[in-house]
């Protein structure tokens, strides 16, 4: 009997009908066929692993390196009554015991893992007794060392994939180029190449560049004209907190977000801000992934990401409605050379690199030989203190040392309290006489959160204080001596960055650093950057052309819209007009070399304009001058 997805959407997310290009993906998922999924921000990604893993008997196993966005999945399907889980640097063994042993005896449909648990020794143990019926690795650009992000832990997956012969991979990502498209589909061991994806046009996305020496002005010029909800990004979490003060001080309703908030803070400025209390979100590229805010009329940059693909991510997220939507670069000459001076930061020396490795290893007190398996919290700016290193390149040369697989260096996260009683519900009557305070709060918890006796659950001891009229530190103290007493077993909020030595202290000698890490992905990081500047520097070409083309996608039409095509109308020249010389001079030039003169010559059409266009069509590499005379390349 055929698998009725629309049945599982309805019943689930409420929806009567997939979006483009969502049921191609689930039912070629769904046949058990390799599948690669390439979904612009906003697409719908979850969708096309979470239906088909809900139609299968097993447990869905997603690699996401996220953490943020695979908390906030796994909290939206438990509230959808779907048991879910996630794994990640960070928990205790003991939780993550009880996260695995859940998935092989407790009826979950899904498992959220980062992709750098996948080679521990506890999971491939736990992985054998699992009936796995899916694998979904998500961000799959991250696999390929062609990709903007790439992370040596995506390659383990081939062994995962080893360890469940039959089971098939749905890779999923927003954005890649052609070559990382072939990457990826080889590195996961597809048994062929299978691949839907939508078109990276977004034809209700208007891109534009403002060329500007003052950004601030130009900001709110925007804005002033620009109605409806917005996000600006800036490149630091400072420059966060200076914008939104920015706009507050000129009557626009604003607030900032960058990873260094805690959670609490986060959610709630995120939630009011997709209510409208505020209009504007200044963010660091922290923000973003996962939202589902279809209204966003506005996305400005104020400082330039380091490559396009990170751009036409954080771009897309205006406009997810389908309606008028603008994407704007406010861009000043400093910030070619910000840009370029981030290669010498994100690629330090090697000689630096390895200092850095030494310096880590006496900061941890590491023996030489010893270290494998070691997790250690991080705090980078007293390590730079102790050291007597910049924050930015010390920051880049430790996650070079993780590419080249000597230590695993997280991003900072924010690890909200839990905790899960030890004892089962009947002995919690045993323990009599605690205190009214202490009986207050196990009730209160209780009451508060589900599945408890079983898997951990978030807590937040503010809300907890009001509920109960006590003081959160009081809490506190409560909880900890419930953990002393081994009632509960309670983990305190903590927000911190880790490193993980994968494999023991080796002298500096003997520390490698391969070429595939350090030079060619330092030649890819250039190329990317330079992509970056020619699209803000570009003004002849049209924006959404110049990234089509990026992405591999033939496009022979200009959008319109973007502050390039509109230029040529204040040129003079109507789209209409444009285009019909255009076509002329290509049938003119066809075959022939010809110098400007001669193809004014030919046509019956101001010469300005004629030359408006020869201009347009030699930036955009359909046309070619040499010596003087024009042609077209056979």
């Amino acid at each position: 009997m055929p698998v009725n997805y629309h049945e599982i959407l309805k019943q689930y997310w409420g929806y009567t009908e997939f979006r483009d290009l969502q049921e191609d993906i689930i039912t070629s998922i769904g046949e058990g066929k390799d599948t690669l999924g390439l979904m612009p921000t906003g697409g719908g990604k979850s969708i096309t692993f979470q239906v088909p893993a809900l139609a299968k008997e097993g447990i869905c196993l997603v690699i996401t390196p996220l953490i943020a966005l695979m908390k906030d999945q796994v909290q939206n399907l438990r509230n959808r009554g779907i048991k879910a889980v996630a794994i990640y640097s960070g928990m205790t063994r003991r939780e993550i015991l009880i996260a695995l042993e859940n998935c092989i005896f407790g009826d979950y449909k899904f498992l959220y893992i980062s992709p750098e648990r996948l080679d521990t020794e506890i999971f491939r143990l736990k992985l054998r007794s699992m009936k796995v019926s899916m694998i979904t690795v998500d961000e799959s650009h991250c696999i390929s060392q062609w990709g903007y992000d790439f992370r040596p832990a995506y390659l383990k997956i081939a062994d995962i994939r080893d360890m469940l012969p039959g089971v098939p991979v749905l890779a999923l990502t927003a954005t890649a180029t052609p070559e990382v498209v072939k990457d990826i589909q080889k590195r996961l061991h597809f048994a062929k190449e299978n691949v839907f994806q939508m078109s990276f046009e977004r034809k209700n996305l208007a891109y534009i560049v403002r060329k500007t020496d003052n950004k601030q002005e130009e900001l709110l010029h925007i804005l002033n004209n620009v109605p409806g909800s917005a996000i600006v990004y800036a490149r630091s979490r400072k420059r966060t907190k200076e914008v939104a003060d920015l706009l507050k001080k000129n009557g626009i309703s604003a607030d900032f977000y960058h990873a260094g908030l805690n959670d609490e803070v986060k959610d709630l400025r995120q939630r009011k801000w997709q209510t409208g209390e505020f209009r504007v979100m200044a963010a660091t590229n922290a923000f973003g992934m996962g939202i589902d805010k279809a209204d966003v009329r506005l996305v400005v940059h104020v400082d330039l990401p380091d490559s396009p693909e990170a751009y036409f991510q954080e771009a897309g997220r205006a406009g997810r409605d389908g309606q008028k939507a603008y994407a704007v670069v406010l861009y000043s000459k400093s910030d070619k050379t910000t840009l370029t001076k981030r290669i010498s930061d994100t690629f330090p020396d090697k000689e630096y690199i390895k200092q850095i490795y030494e310096h880590l290893n006496f900061y941890y007190q590491m023996a030489m030989g010893d270290g494998q398996g070691r997790m250690y919290e991080f705090n980078l700016e007293q390590f730079c203190r102790n050291f007597k290193h910049f924050p930015v390149p010390a920051d880049g040369a430790l996650k070079i040392i993780s590419q080249a697989g000597y230590i695993e260096y997280t991003d900072e996260q924010d690890n909200a309290s839990r905790l899960i009683f030890t004892v089962g519900r009947e002995e919690l009557y045993k323990f009599r006489e605690m205190g009214p305070e202490m009986e207050a709060l196990l009730q209160a918890v209780l009451r508060s959160y589900t599945g408890i006796f079983t898997d951990y659950a978030y807590i937040n001891e503010e809300s907890l204080a009001i509920r109960l009229n006590l003081t959160r530190q009081r809490v506190y103290e409560l909880l900890i001596q419930l953990s002393k007493r081994r009632i509960i077993d309670y983990i305190p909020h903590k927000k911190t960055p880790y490193i993980i030595y994968t494999r023991e202290r080796v002298e500096l000698r003997h520390l490698q650093i391969p070429k595939e890490v350090y030079e060619e992905r330092k030649e890819r990081y250039v190329k990317r950057i330079q992509a970056m500047i020619s699209y803000v520097t570009a003004d002849n070409a049209c924006r959404s052309r110049m990234l089509l083309r990026y992405f591999g996608e033939k496009n022979e039409h200009n959008c319109g819209h973007c502050d390039i095509c509109l230029l040529k109308n204040e040129s003079g020249l109507r789209q209409y007009e444009f285009d019909e010389i255009e076509s002329c001079i290509l049938e003119i030039v066809g075959e022939n070399r010809l110098t400007p003169a001669e193809i004014v010559q030919q046509l019956n059409q101001e010469p300005e304009k004629i030359s408006i266009v020869i201009k347009y069509l030699l930036n955009e590499g359909r046309l070619f001058i040499a010596d003087g005379m024009i042609y077209a390349k056979k």
